[in-house]
């Protein structure tokens, strides 16, 4: 599976670009605020139907303009296949498939997978809970679609039950009735998702350690903890438990909503205990780790997206990275850079496919790497 082609109008600082892309490895250079990470945000957008940088899609539309386009022309099982995304305001996101959209985006995910390494990763050790679930739920969701439904008919179970406790606050009451029925089905999809969730972590623990133990510089003990309430109790019994605590600040205290994910070295949080260099192997190594987990249940090679991330590495790290790419570990890479120098020293001496392109203010070239000319595209 591969991207053959990317053609993009008003998508945050584009008016219009198409990209011819190759197998193998990719590379975008240019000064920081050119649009490199744009172009890999493009690719994202294709295949989780979001921006990996913004949570709204109206704020990736290019200033002063109504809307944005984003095509992709990919090969997959030896096959064409137009992915065409679609975003105006005011109106529905608009996803198709060889010109036929889709009924349910949920569809798409996992169609065409992709992992992206970027400097923002560290706020997977840095920021709240809400972050690493998501990061869970995002790996799970392309292999399960039922898993993705569940999850969004929890959120909706949730917001339901979380107005009825404002209600009930708001007019002194409390109504049993109907704090069970939201009860009932919060049970029902919560306790599905947290048996996924918990299996997911089992699989992912020694895919993860092994590669922490490649990238990072030393071999260390290394762990990720699925902390969850369930863990220690029914779900049913969480409900009755914090029934009162509920009813106090109207909303729900119990739930996998309350999940989070524990990253530890030498058995103590890495947030607090981690070196800089500690942490920056953990995240490779869960970006690695999901990689790995992706091609072997999804059966492909999902899109290895390399944002940036050169400069925020020693040498050593570097060459780690690119053994595993020079081994066909990998199948199409993305990467962006500042230094066209330390690209072509990366990459330039290796015996593998290698494209590369110049980004200048919405503007995106190839370079012929024998002479070093630039070409319009």
């Amino acid at each position: 599976m591969h991207l053959k082609s990317l053609h993009l109008i008003n998508f945050k600082n584009y008016e219009e670009a198409e990209i011819e892309l190759g197998q193998g490895i990719n590379c975008f250079v240019g000064e920081n605020g050119s649009g490199k990470t744009n172009i890999l945000d493009a690719v994202y957008y294709l295949s989780m139907c979001k921006s990996y940088l913004n949570v709204l899609d109206r704020q990736n539309i290019r200033f002063d303009q109504g809307f944005f386009s984003i095509m992709g022309n990919w090969e997959k099982d030896e096959q064409a296949v137009s992915i065409h995304c679609a975003v105006k305001q005011g109106a529905k996101k608009v996803f198709k498939r060889n010109k036929k959209e889709y009924e349910k985006l949920a569809d798409h995910i996992g169609q065409f997978p992709v992992v992206m390494i970027s400097p923002y990763d560290r706020d997977l050790i840095s920021e709240g809970s809400e972050l690493r679930r998501k990061w869970m739920d995002g790996i799970i969701a392309q292999f399960d679609r039922k898993y993705l439904e569940d999850i969004q008919r929890y959120s909706k179970i949730l917001d339901q039950r979380n107005a009825l406790l404002r209600n009930m606050y708001e007019h002194g009451l409390f109504d049993r009735e109907s704090i069970d029925v939201w009860n009932a089905q919060m049970i029902k999809v919560g306790q599905t998702i947290f048996e996924k969730r918990k299996q997911f972590i089992e699989e992912f623990i020694p895919v993860f350690r092994e590669r922490y133990n490649y990238i990072g510089l030393d071999s260390e003990e290394v762990n990720l903890t699925y902390r969850s309430q369930l863990n220690d109790a029914s779900f049913e019994d969480l409900l009755t438990q914090y029934e009162k605590k509920d009813a106090i600040t109207h909303y729900s205290n119990a739930g996998i909503h309350k999940d989070d994910l524990v990253f530890s070295i030498k058995g103590h949080p890495i947030k607090k205990f981690g070196s800089q260099g500690q942490q920056k192997s953990f995240v490779i190594a869960l970006r690695l780790a999901q990689y790995e987990w992706l091609k072997s249940h999804l059966g492909v090679k999902p899109l290895l997206l390399l944002d940036d991330i050169f400069d925020k590495l020693d040498q050593k790290r570097v060459k780690k990275l690119l053994a595993l790419v020079s081994d066909e570990y990998f199948g199409q890479v993305m990467v962006t850079d500042t230094d066209l120098e330390r690209l072509q020293t990366i990459f330039g001496g290796q015996d593998f496919p290698f494209h590369l392109f110049q980004v200048s203010d919405g503007q995106v070239k190839s370079i012929d790497i024998t002479n070093s000319q630039t070409i319009s595209i």
